[in-house]
């Protein structure tokens, strides 16, 4: 267990030294009013405790991403542990901080107006229909799994519990935040904690050891480690749903050093997460062929459900239960609630106090809601694909924004540029090499991916050359 406890020990350090680091480059000031207060509005906008806030921000950015996704990250061995600990320490946390706190810096702005700001107009409208459509599918992809789970322990059918769902959604996304989300998601958070900690405490126990890395499994065979696995494993290493997620609560802070706490602090709890998860998928089922078969017989569901049960017994069913329907109900309906926000800033003409009525909100979440129903009828592993892929797109875009942000600001932008440019690797080849993209072989979809990254980088030089050279860097600023 040596690879696993060493991972974990290394997301609480990480924390407590990196996550210093980069609040340190970026700068808070705890004397800035916030837009809780500039623009309390009693709807999204309103002070609420940090530790409130962190919990709805797990939430939020959790639900089951860092549970499905790590149980089939599991498949690839203990070399996942590795790439949830890297992954969540330099990209996932600084992704999700950057989002926040740039958020916060600009009255609570959308992820898409951020990315206009810094890369451009043409940019903010790409990007603006991509993280739509994620949540979206996002929403559709953690609703469909649910309705299935009511069904069966339920009187209802399939299609009434969509029904349900789908008004729990309308009330979560029309409702001031403070009425459900404020209220029930710090409770839910809990659970997720919970249920993640009874599993962790369980694996100890187990008869089978937690398989340490080796060299002789480093690489998985018949698997293309990269860029599959950054793929596979977003939530709990990083992930750009939660840059869309970020501003709900960043419009809710009461002062800048909370950041460190609510975005930092939960991406890292996410991995921590991640990283019980992976290890229970690669022990439980004996190897990773045990596991392939759990998953086929009855997909991530049924394998969190078997190890909450076997693991610890009717209190681990009611947990896994509470979790499966639960978590990804919670994720779906901030999806919705930050699409319809998004909606609003594009299309709604607000008042002086920055108010765009409660008809316009119903029709707005109605707006994204159909569609997400209709999706709901669509084969979850399908729409789970889109998701992996669309989701580290938007991710990247975000890692780019803040580095940007940092260029303009005169600040050390590596923090962002390098996991931007590690990330542009990633999704570019995955584009290339994945099935719903060009299906192209491995070493093509390789070089590819390289020369979009090269252009990549070319455009973010001639970028910090030209802010350098139109505003040189002065002794105060670097003071």
């Amino acid at each position: 267990m040596i690879t696993f406890v060493g991972a974990i020990c290394l997301l609480i350090v990480g924390y407590y030294v990196y996550s210093k680091v980069v609040e340190r480059i970026f700068g808070i000031d705890d004397d800035r009013e916030t837009p809780a207060y500039t623009k309390e509005d009693g709807m999204d906008y309103m002070p609420m405790s940090w530790w409130k806030g962190s919990l709805i921000q797990l939430l939020n950015i959790a639900g089951l991403g860092p549970i499905f996704g790590a149980v089939l990250g599991a498949l690839y061995g203990p070399v996942a542990f590795i790439w949830i600990v890297i992954g969540s320490i330099f990209a996932g946390a600084v992704h999700d901080y950057f989002s926040g706190m740039m958020s916060l810096r600009h009255n609570g702005e959308q992820y898409p107006s951020l990315v206009g700001r810094y890369l451009g107009k043409g940019a903010k409208g790409t990007i603006n229909i991509i993280s739509i459509v994620l949540m979206i599918l996002v929403a559709a992809a953690f609703t469909a799994g649910p309705a299935q789970l009511m069904a069966q322990v339920t009187p209802l059918s399939f299609t009434m519990c969509l029904v349900v769902i789908f008004a729990y959604f309308v009330l979560a996304a029309v409702l001031p935040v403070n009425k459900i989300i404020g209220r029930i998601y710090p409770i839910f958070g809990v659970i997720l904690i919970m249920m993640a900690v009874s599993i962790g405490i369980g694996l100890f126990f187990m008869d089978n050891p937690i398989p340490n890395l080796t060299m002789a499994n480093l690489h998985p065979d018949n698997l293309p480690l990269w860029p599959l696995l950054m793929i596979t494993v977003s939530c709990g290493a990083i992930s750009g749903f939660h840059s869309t997620q970020s501003p709900i609560i960043a419009r809710t802070m009461k002062k800048e050093s909370d950041g460190k706490k609510v975005f930092y602090g939960a991406m890292i709890a996410e991995g921590v997460i991640a990283l019980i998860w992976a290890a229970a998928g690669m022990t439980f089922f004996g190897n990773t062929g045990g596991l392939q078969g759990a998953l086929a017989a009855g997909g991530p569901s049924g394998v969190v459900n078997e190890i909450s049960s076997s693991l610890l017994g009717t209190f681990g069913g009611v947990l896994a239960i509470i979790g499966v329907i639960i978590l990804p109900i919670t994720t779906g309906d901030t999806s919705l609630r930050s699409s319809r926000m998004m909606l609003a800033d594009l299309f709604v003409k607000k008042d002086k106090k920055g108010n765009g009525g409660k008809g316009k909100t119903l029709l707005l979440t109605a707006v994204v809601a159909t569609p997400t129903f209709l999706l709901t009828q669509i084969d979850y592993t399908f729409l789970w694909r889109y998701v992996g892929f669309t989701n580290q797109l938007v991710a990247t875009v975000m890692l780019w924004t803040a580095a940007m942000y940092l260029v303009k600001k005169h600040k050390f932008h590596w923090i962002c540029s390098l996991p931007a440019l590690f990330m542009t690797m990633t999704v570019s080849t995955y584009l290339f090499l994945a099935p719903e993209g060009f299906e192209l072989p491995y070493n093509v979809s390789m070089m590819f991916g390289a020369g979009i990254t090269a252009l990549t980088a070319g455009w973010f030089g001639y970028q910090l050359w030209k802010a350098r050279r139109s505003n040189p860097v002065t002794v105060e600023q670097v003071a």
